[in-house]
């Protein structure tokens, strides 16, 4: 089903794109350019660029009101999926784990993370000019960056707790000690923090004097280096070593730890035992790959110069869909979830019954 849903969006992505493309170059081209504060460099005079243009998906102006539709339910159901997520895990004593701890982590990386582009996506759908501030975008980006980061973080610190839970699970109360997951949760927060503030750093040294307009619906940096005036040379090998640290280190991690995973449950006798073990680690290992498969195509994507309008669609979907998709991910065929539903539901109508 996942598959089949990728499979449609792919298609829908491309004759979109092949349709439109043209007609992007054209309004990227008409929108006039918001400038301000000259300054003297070189004898000769520079517009500093103090706000940028966030083209969106203003090229599709035919179907800009489905777009805003889509996202807002997209939006409003991520946003109610985590939070439900939340509260359950923080009501339900049974839930008081290491992996709904690391699970709780993720729901609210996942809301900051969507609350960092699609409200103001879905603010801007019929403004005139969808423009967004120097700072405004400085921000916008640091916070997505910082959740993607922690997310990459977490999502290690998850597959470690599977191994630990499948390969050794005599042991398991001992070694995710309730001291040692705040730990590897403070880590992640603290890793993304510093990553983010690095590129950040990087884009401050950056001097924009020349077009503003952003070919995507929230500040990437990929967007802003190809807009800046004067050489990023450093904030690019900048962004290479944070690649290889947290997207392909943390990958590395994952595939260790589900290599023993993989051998731990092939030396179970029981074809049950073998189902239950591989039940245990079956909705991170989908999870991770969704996050991972999508950022990798994003990447390639932009780094070998592709359409920007197929970038844009396919940043939606580890931008959007993920976010929504991860607590249903974890929940859908969670027996302790269902259970730990069903006590809230009973405590609730217990609480209603004696008012």
């Amino acid at each position: 089903m996942g598959f089949l849903s990728v499979l449609l969006w792919w298609r829908f992505v491309q004759k979109v794109t092949a349709a439109h493309e043209l007609l992007g170059e054209i309004a990227e081209d008409t929108i006039l350019l918001n400038r301000s504060t000259e300054v003297i460099t070189g004898g000769e005079n520079i517009t500093k660029i103090t706000q940028f243009i966030l083209l969106g998906f203003s090229d599709f102006p035919r179907v800009i009101a489905l777009f805003f539709v889509i996202f807002l339910i997209l939006y409003i159901t991520t946003l109610t999926w985590n939070l439900s997520l939340l509260v359950l895990i923080r009501m339900d004593s049974h839930l008081h784990t290491p992996m709904y701890f690391f699970l709780s982590n993720l729901s609210f990386i996942d809301l900051c993370y969507i609350t960092s582009t699609v409200p103001k996506l879905l603010s801007s759908f019929f403004q005139e000019k969808q423009t967004i501030s120097y700072v405004g975008c400085i921000v916008q980006y640091f916070i997505f960056s910082t959740m993607a980061l922690c997310e990459c973080c977490l999502m290690t610190a998850m597959a470690y707790d599977r191994y630990a839970a499948i390969c050794n699970p005599l042991l398991y109360s001992s070694i995710m000690s309730p001291t040692l997951c705040a730990r590897m949760v403070l880590g992640s927060y603290t890793a993304g923090l510093i990553g983010s503030l690095s590129q950040i750093c990087a884009l401050l040294q950056l001097y924009f004097c020349g077009p503003n307009v952003i070919r995507h619906f929230f500040c990437d940096i990929s967007q802003l280096l190809n807009l800046s005036c004067t050489d990023t040379f450093f904030a690019q090998v900048l962004l290479a070593i944070l690649t290889i640290l947290f997207g392909l280190t943390n990958a590395l991690v994952i595939m260790i730890s589900y290599g023993y995973i993989v051998l731990s449950i092939m030396k179970i006798t029981s074809a049950k035992g073998r189902s239950k073990a591989f039940n245990t680690c079956a909705s991170h290992l989908t999870a991770v790959s969704l996050f991972y498969i999508s950022g990798i195509i994003v990447y390639l994507s932009s780094s070998s110069g592709g359409s920007s309008s197929f970038d844009r669609f396919t940043s939606v979907f580890y931008t959007v869909v993920i976010p929504m998709l991860n607590p249903l991910i974890y929940s859908l065929r969670n027996k302790e979830i269902k259970d730990a539903r069903k006590r809230l539901q009973k405590k609730i109508i217990c609480s209603q019954g004696h008012r």
